[in-house]
């Protein structure tokens, strides 16, 4: 009897091994088709996302004192509000030794924050009316509200420039 006994508990032991190493196998199967499917699902959500973010992007053409260069133009209220105004022509005063301003005749919807650091190139509203195109990269502790940028911008020196803005 004591041998039946170990016959069956030696029996029973394979089917638990068995059974589990087939729930275990199961498990891992179903996370790798499951992981292939959210990967798949991510390299589609990511493609979409860049594909809107291309389809956003603007750009438009700015003319400093009759060089001219590209802008890219974000896609947020404040620079769609400007873009509706284009063309549009500024005497724009230097400031700092590494900015130009002009005040605009209409205020523009605001979202300002603190970049921290501003890049040369980057056009920029301080409040909600004061056009900011900034000719050297910097940090900083004021708060302005993203536009866009200008490609390739130089030194654009110590002296007021005019800049045209075209869709």
């Amino acid at each position: 009897m004591k041998k039946g006994i170990k016959i069956f508990l030696i029996i029973l032991a394979i089917l638990i091994i068995v059974v589990l190493a087939d729930t275990i196998q199961s498990k891992v199967f179903n996370n790798k088709n499951l992981n292939s499917q959210t990967n798949i699902s991510d390299e589609n959500t990511n493609k979409n996302e860049v594909d809107k973010i291309m389809e956003d992007v603007i750009n438009i053409n700015v003319s400093i004192n009759n060089q001219k260069y590209n802008a890219t133009i974000e896609n947020n209220e404040t620079a769609k509000s400007f873009i509706s105004q284009l063309p549009q022509e500024f005497n724009m005063k230097e400031l700092n030794g590494n900015e130009k301003y002009t005040y605009l005749d209409e205020t523009l919807p605001t979202n300002s924050y603190n970049p921290k650091h501003i890049e040369k190139g980057d056009i920029m509203l301080y409040g909600n009316n004061c056009l900011v195109i900034f000719y050297k990269s910097f940090d900083t502790n004021y708060s302005y509200t993203r536009i866009g940028h200008i490609d390739n911008l130089p030194d654009l020196g110590n002296s007021d420039i005019i800049v045209n803005f075209e869709k």
